[in-house]
C-alpha cells in the first residue's frame, strides 16, 4: 500500500487543507520545488487532508478502495488546487479521485476516475539511489527515463530524470495537455534525480521534461534516456518498455575474435536502397533485403552508421540527441531488435557507429539541461567543437561518464549488438584537437592529452569487456596515440585504452594515395605501398575504406583511380586484392563493392542499375570471392594481429612496382600474395615460395570473370631454385594492374 506523509507541511493549515497564498502561487505558476510536501494525502494530527492540483477540473471527489465517495474537495480561491478533509479518517488509505472536467465552452464536461500520482512513494531504491549518486551504476537506464510499471496494482509509468540544479521539474505530455503544473516531480536530493509515477500513462504516450533551471529559465527537454523518440522534425520522447535483456553468445564471441575472419560492410540505412516511392526502407524491410545481400557477398559483419535518434538527416546520425533510442525513421525499437536477431540468424554480426565524442546544441537536447552545463563543459575551450558546432561531454563528471558507459552496455545487452565503432576518438584524446594556441586548456599536468576522456574510454572498454566479453569495440582513431588496442592497467589509471580494434587510417591514406598515382610514377613512391607493414602489428587493425572516403567532393573510389576506364577498374580491383591480402580486418562502404562512378549521395539509393554492366558486376563478383577466400584460408585472417602471420617475399622492387608477401596461419598452409601495380604484363617472373609443391591461383583480379584481360597462370610447380631467401621458387606471369593470391596443393 502506498505511504503518505504523517506530518502536516509547514505551509498548510491543518484545519481545512488550504495552503498559504505563496504556496498556492508557486503551485499554480509551477515554481514549487517540493510538490509532494503539499499535494496528495497528508496526516495532520488527527485529520487526513487531500490536495490535488487539477487545472481544468470542475469538481473533485475522493474515493476509497471500494470506489465509495468519502470526501469532496473544494477549489481554493478559484485556482486549480482542490483541497479538503476526509471525515472520520485518521490514517492514510488507498484512494482515487473522481474528477468532473470543465467542458471547452465552460460548464461541466466529462467525468473520470484517476489515481493520484502524489499518493505513491519514492520508487528508486536506496541502493540504486546511492549508485546513481556515486556515478557507478552500470545500467542507469534501468532507473532513469520512462518505465511502464505496476505500483500497488495500478498501471502507469515511472519517470525519472537527472537534473540536480533544477528548481522544479515536471513531466509533460499527451496525457496532461503538456501542462507543467499537473505533474511536478519529487527530487531525490541524494543523487539529483527527480521522479514521479504517473498512473494510466503507458507505451506510445508522448512526453518531455519541463525544467525550471537554476538560472530561472524554463526549458522543455527530451528525455536523455528515452528508449524511443518521435519522428523528426517532432522532438518528443515516446514511452517505451525497456527491452528484455539478452544473454551473451559464445558463437558471437568467436565470430568477433582476433583470429576470426572479419569483413565488415558499412551501411547507411537511409540510402542503401529505397522503395518504389523513394522512401527509406524500414528495419524489417532491411532485414528482408539487406541481410541476404550482405550474406551472399560473404561479409561477416554489418556496420550501421549511427541509428540512435538525431534531428538532422544530413548529419547521418553523427549528431545524436537520443543515444538510447533507435531512430524512428525506420521503425520501432522492436523492429530494430528484430533486425539484429535476423542478422544473427543469417550468421552476420552487427556493429553500431557510436558517438560519445560530442552532441548537438539543439534546444530539446542535453545542452544546459538544468540551467547549468550539466553534460558539457562550461568553458568553450573545453566544451565546444568548432569543427562541428557541437558540445563536448564533461568526461570528468561521474554521472556523465556513467550515462555513456551505460549506453554502451544498453545496445549490447538489450539489442544484442556485437560491437561499437567509436567515432572521432582522436577528437576526444587531445584537448588541442583542431584548436590553435590559446584556444584550449592544458590538462592538470600541463599537457595536451584529455586525461578525463582517456579515463572514460578505459572504463567503458573495461566494463564492456568484463560484463559482455562477446562484444567488441573499435576505435576510429587517426593519430599515433599509443596502445589504443592494449588493455588498461587493473586500476584503469594507466596502460592501454582497451579497444579490441583500431581503424588503420594510415593504411587507408597511403593506399589510396598510392593508387591515385599514375602507374608510371609509382616507382618513386614505393614506400607508400609498403610503409603500413612497418607498424601493422603495433595495434589490432581494421583496414577501412569507409563512407568518409567517398563524400564531400572526394569522389568515388573508382574516380580516384588513374587511367582510362579499363585501367580505373583494374586499379580498383588490384587495390581490393591488396587490401584483402594485407594483415588486418576489412571494412568496405556500401556500394563500393560494385564501383560506382559518383560519390555517395545520402539522399538517394545506391546506383544499382550499374550492375547491369559487366565491369561493375565483375568488381562485385571479385569482392564476393575475396570474402570467400578470406573465410576459407586461415592464413588470410588467423594471425592478422601478429607478426608471425606475415613475411615479405619482395618489397624493394620499386623499379617494377611489384611487391610479394606471404600470409601464414597457425593451422593450414600459407597464401602468397603478388601485386603488379603497373599495366605491363611481366612474363617469366620468378617468386620465392615458402614450400615445394604445385601452386595455383585462388584470386587473380585480372581474371576475365572480374572484367580483366584474362592474363593468368595455370598450376605452377615450384623448383629448387633459391630465390628471395627461400629454397623454392616459381616462375609465373604477372597480369597487368593486378593482385594474385596463390596457395600450394589441391
Amino acid at each position: 500500500m502506498a505511504k503518505t506523509r504523517r506530518d502536516a507541511p509547514d505551509d498548510a493549515s491543518p484545519a481545512d487543507g488550504r495552503v498559504d497564498p505563496g504556496t498556492l502561487a508557486a503551485l499554480m505558476q509551477a515554481t514549487h520545488g517540493d510538490p509532494f510536501s503539499v499535494l496528495g494525502m497528508h496526516v495532520a494530527g488527527s485529520a487526513v487532508i487531500v490536495r490535488a492540483l487539477l487545472p481544468g477540473a470542475h469538481a473533485v471527489a475522493v474515493l476509497d478502495g471500494g470506489a465509495r465517495r468519502v470526501a469532496s474537495l473544494v477549489r481554493q480561491d478559484g485556482s486549480g488546487l482542490f483541497t479538503g478533509l476526509v471525515p472520520r479518517r485518521r490514517r492514510p488509505f488507498p484512494y482515487r479521485l473522481r474528477v468532473a472536467w470543465t467542458a471547452p465552452g465552460g460548464g461541466a464536461g466529462h467525468e473520470s476516475d484517476i489515481d493520484d500520482p502524489y499518493r505513491f512513494p519514492p520508487l528508486i531504491g536506496d541502493m540504486d539511489v546511492w549508485l546513481l549518486a556515486e556515478g557507478t551504476h552500470h545500467r542507469p537506464y534501468e532507473w532513469l527515463g520512462a518505465h511502464p510499471n505496476l505500483v500497488d496494482g495500478i498501471a502507469g509509468t515511472r519517470f525519472a530524470v537527472w537534473a540536480p540544479a533544477a528548481r522544479r521539474v515536471s513531466v509533460v505530455g499527451s496525457f496532461n495537455d503538456w501542462d507543467g503544473r499537473r505533474h511536478p516531480m519529487r527530487l531525490r536530493h541524494e543523487c539529483g534525480v527527480w521522479e514521479i509515477f504517473v498512473p494510466q500513462v503507458g507505451e506510445g504516450d508522448l512526453y518531455k521534461f519541463e525544467i525550471l533551471g537554476c538560472d530561472g529559465r524554463l526549458r522543455i527537454k527530451s528525455d536523455p534516456f528515452a528508449f524511443r523518440a518521435e519522428m523528426r522534425p517532432q522532438t518528443a520522447s515516446v514511452v517505451q518498455r525497456l527491452m528484455p535483456g539478452l544473454a551473451g553468445s559464445e558463437a558471437r564471441r568467436h565470430a568477433n575474435a582476433l583470429d576470426a575472419p572479419i569483413s565488415i560492410y558499412e551501411v547507411h540505412a537511409g540510402s542503401w536502397r529505397r522503395n518504389e516511392r523513394g522512401e527509406w526502407l524500414s528495419y524489417r524491410e532491411l532485414s528482408a533485403q539487406l541481410l541476404p545481400y550482405v550474406r551472399d557477398l560473404g561479409f561477416t559483419h554489418i556496420e550501421l552508421m549511427p541509428v540512435h535518434e538525431h534531428p538532422f538527416d544530413g548529419s547521418w546520425g553523427y549528431q545524436p540527441t537520443g543515444l538510447y533510442a533507435p531512430t524512428s525513421r525506420f521503425g520501432t525499437p522492436w523492429d530494430f531488435r528484430a533486425f539484429v536477431d535476423a542478422a544473427h540468424a543469417a550468421g552476420l554480426g552487427v556493429i553500431l557507429d557510436w558517438v560519445p565524442a560530442h552532441f548537438p546544441t539543439d534546444e530539446h537536447g542535453l545542452a544546459r539541461f538544468d540551467g547549468t552545463h550539466l553534460y558539457e563543459h562550461a568553458d568553450p575551450r573545453e566544451g565546444f567543437h568548432r569543427d562541428w558546432n557541437t558540445l563536448i561531454y564533461n568526461y570528468g563528471r561521474t554521472e556523465v561518464r556513467n550515462y555513456l558507459v551505460g549506453n554502451a552496455l544498453y545496445w549490447i545487452e538489450r539489442f544484442g549488438i556485437d560491437g561499437l565503432r567509436v567515432d572521432a576518438v582522436a577528437s576526444m584524446l587531445y584537448r588541442d584537437y583542431s584548436r590553435k594556441e590559446g584556444e584550449w586548456v592544458p590538462n592538470r599536468e600541463g599537457g595536451r592529452e584529455n586525461l578525463e576522456a582517456i579515463g572514460f574510454l578505459r572504463r567503458m572498454n573495461h566494463i564492456v569487456g568484463t560484463q559482455r566479453p562477446e562484444a567488441i569495440t573499435l576505435a576510429e582513431e587517426s593519430t599515433a596515440f599509443p596502445q589504443v588496442t592494449r588493455p588498461p592497467s587493473p586500476d584503469l589509471q594507466g596502460g592501454g585504452l582497451g579497444f579490441h580494434y583500431k581503424w588503420n587510417m594510415g593504411w587507408m591514406n597511403d593506399t589510396l594515395g598510392y593508387f591515385a598515382r599514375d602507374p608510371v610514377h609509382r616507382r618513386h613512391h614505393h614506400d607508400q605501398i609498403r610503409f603500413s607493414l612497418m607498424y601493422a602489428f603495433s595495434e589490432n587493425f581494421v583496414l577501412p575504406l569507409s563512407h568518409d572516403e567517398v563524400v564531400h567532393g572526394k569522389g568515388s573510389l573508382l574516380r580516384k583511380m588513374p587511367g582510362d576506364d579499363w585501367q580505373r577498374f583494374a586499379n580498383l580491383r588490384a587495390c581490393y586484392g591488396f587490401m584483402w591480402g594485407h594483415p588486418g580486418k576489412k571494412l568496405l562502404f556500401m556500394g563500393c563493392e560494385f564501383a560506382p562512378w559518383d560519390e555517395w549521395n545520402a539522399d538517394a539509393a545506391l546506383p544499382w542499375h550499374l550492375l547491369e554492366h559487366a565491369p561493375h558486376a565483375g568488381v562485385q563478383r571479385l569482392v564476393r570471392d575475396l570474402n570467400a577466400v578470406l573465410r576459407h584460408y586461415p592464413a588470410l585472417h588467423q594471425l592478422d594481429a601478429s607478426p608471425d602471420g606475415f613475411a615479405w617475399i619482395s618489397h624493394d622492387d620499386a623499379a617494377h612496382s611489384v611487391i610479394a608477401f606471404e600470409r601464414r596461419a597457425r593451422d593450414g598452409g600459407p597464401v602468397v600474395v603478388v601485386c603488379n601495380l603497373t599495366p605491363v604484363v611481366r612474363h617469366g617472373w620468378r617468386i620465392g615460395v615458402p614450400q615445394p609443391g604445385r601452386w595455383r591461383e585462388i584470386i587473380n583480379t585480372d581474371a576475365a570473370i572480374y572484367g580483366g584481360s584474362g592474363v593468368g597462370n595455370p598450376a605452377i610447380d615450384s623448383d629448387s631454385v633459391a630465390w628471395h631467401e627461400r629454397a623454392q621458387s616459381v616462375v609465373m606471369t604477372l597480369p597487368p594492374l593486378a593482385t594474385v593470391m596463390l596457395v600450394c596443393g589441391d
